[in-house]
C-alpha cells in the first residue's frame, strides 16, 4: 500500500504553535523511511493556492524538532474565499491542479478547527487530505489534547507564578489575561498550577461583585494581594449574554445580507468588549481599595522551544499520521486518544469547539482549593 503513495505534501495552517516542527519531523521521517518524498507547502494554504513549495529530505528534516513556531510559515487563508489583491476567489479548482502537476498523493495539514474546514473543502475537490490537531487553546473537538497546549500552559504557569512575588511586594490585585479564545482550558490549568487565587473562564460568566468577595475574604484573613487568572474569552454576566445574543443572530441569518448585518454586529461587541480585563481591574479596585495592575501575556505563549511533552505528543501524532497515509486512511485528523492515536473524521472536527464542562475534574480541583471562579 506504501508504494502507491509517493509524494506527500504538508503544510501548517492557522496560528503558530509550539510542536509545528516536531510533527513535521515526525511525519516527515516516518515518510521517507516508506520512500515517499515529501513536499512541504509554504505559508499554508496561501502557498497550496500559489504553489510556493520546498523540499523536505532528511536534511531538511534535521534540527528542527526543538525549534518553535514552524519552518513552513503560517496563514489564515481560506481555500473557497482565498484573497488575491482586491478580489476574493474560490481557490480550490487551482489547488487540485497544483496538486495534480506536481503529482501530490496526499497532503497533511497541521492545524484546528478552522483548518479542519479548509481541509474537508479540499476533500470535497477530490483531493487526500489528512490533518494533524495542533493549539495552544486545547479547543480542538474529539481529540484528548492538541500539541501546543502542554507548552502554552507551562509558560502561562510561569507567568502567573512570577506575578505573586510582585503582587505580595506592592499589595496589589494583579490580573494576567492568557489566551484561549473561546475556552478556558490554558486559564483553568495554568491558573491552578499557578495557585491564582480567581480564575475566570469564558464557560462560567462571572460577576464582580462575586470575584471581590473572594479577595475581601482573603483581607480578612490577612493576604494583603491576589492573582487573577483572566481568560481572554471570560466575560462578565452581562457581557456574556450580550456576546451570545450576537452569535445567536449570526447563526440565525438566513440571507448574505441578514449574514452581514449580524456578524458586524457581533463585532461591535467583541470590540466592544476587548478590554474587558482592564474594566475588571477598575472595578476590582474600587470594590476592594487594592490597587489593581493588568499583565497580558498575550503571543508570548505560543513562541519558544516547544517542552518534552509536545515534541512527544507531536512525534507520535505525525508518524501515526504516515501510517494512516500507507494505509490509505484520508478526510480524518490524527486525534490523541489516552497513550494512542485514533482516526476522526473531519465532520467531527470542523466546526466543533471543545469547552470545559462546568462539571469537569479541574473545575472540581479549583472548588476544592477554594479557588474563585467569579460565580
Amino acid at each position: 500500500m506504501a508504494g502507491k503513495t509517493k509524494r506527500i505534501g504538508i503544510l501548517t495552517a492557522g496560528g503558530d504553535s509550539p510542536g509545528l516542527n516536531a510533527a513535521i519531523r515526525g511525519f516527515g521521517k516516518a515518510a521517507l523511511t516508506n520512500g515517499w518524498e515529501i513536499v512541504g507547502f509554504r505559508d499554508g494554504i496561501r502557498g497550496l493556492v500559489e504553489n510556493r513549495t520546498v523540499t523536505l529530505d532528511s536534511r531538511a528534516l534535521s534540527g528542527i524538532l526543538t525549534v518553535g513556531g514552524t519552518i513552513l510559515g503560517t496563514s489564515r487563508d481560506k481555500v473557497h474565499k482565498f484573497q488575491v489583491g482586491d478580489e476574493v476567489i474560490d481557490a480550490r479548482k487551482i489547488v487540485v491542479e497544483n496538486c495534480e502537476k506536481l503529482g501530490i498523493d496526499a497532503v497533511v495539514l497541521l492545524g484546528g478547527g478552522g483548518t479542519a474546514k479548509n481541509a474537508i473543502r479540499l476533500a470535497d475537490a477530490g483531493l487526500n487530505v489528512i490533518t494533524l490537531p495542533k493549539t495552544i487553546d486545547n479547543d480542538i473537538a474529539r481529540t484528548d489534547t492538541s500539541f501546543g497546549f502542554a507548552t502554552a500552559m507551562e509558560i502561562a504557569t510561569e507567568a502567573v507564578d512570577r506575578l505573586h512575588s510582585t503582587a505580595h511586594s506592592h499589595h496589589r490585585i494583579i490580573l494576567s489575561e492568557i489566551m484561549g479564545h473561546r475556552a478556558g482550558w490554558l486559564t483553568l490549568g495554568a491558573g491552578i498550577a499557578g495557585g491564582a487565587d480567581v480564575i475566570l473562564l469564558p464557560e462560567i460568566p462571572y460577576t464582580v461583585e462575586s470575584v471581590a468577595e473572594t479577595i475581601k475574604r482573603r483581607m480578612k484573613n490577612g493576604s494583603t494581594f491576589s492573582v487573577v487568572a483572566v481568560a481572554e474569552g471570560a466575560r462578565d454576566v452581562r457581557d456574556a449574554a450580550d456576546y451570545e445574543a450576537a452569535r445567536l443572530l449570526v447563526k440565525a441569518a438566513t440571507t448574505p445580507e441578514a449574514q452581514r448585518a449580524a456578524k458586524a454586529h457581533l463585532a461591535n461587541v467583541e470590540d466592544s468588549q476587548r478590554e474587558h480585563t482592564f474594566k475588571l481591574a477598575r472595578e476590582l479596585e474600587a470594590a476592594t481599595g487594592l490597587e489593581s495592575r493588568v499583565s497580558i501575556l498575550g503571543y508570548v505563549q505560543r513562541g519558544g522551544i516547544p517542552c518534552a511533552a509536545d515534541r512527544l505528543l507531536a512525534s507520535r501524532l505525525g508518524t501515526a499520521a504516515a501510517e494512516a497515509v500507507a494505509q490509505g486512511q484520508f478526510g480524518c485528523m490524527v486525534a490523541a486518544r489516552g497513550e494512542g492515536t485514533e482516526l476522526v473524521p473531519l465532520e467531527e472536527v470542523a466546526g466543533k469547539i471543545k469547552l470545559v464542562p462546568t462539571d469537569h475534574e479541574w473545575i472540581h480541583t479549583a472548588r476544592m482549593l477554594h479557588t474563585g471562579l467569579g460565580d
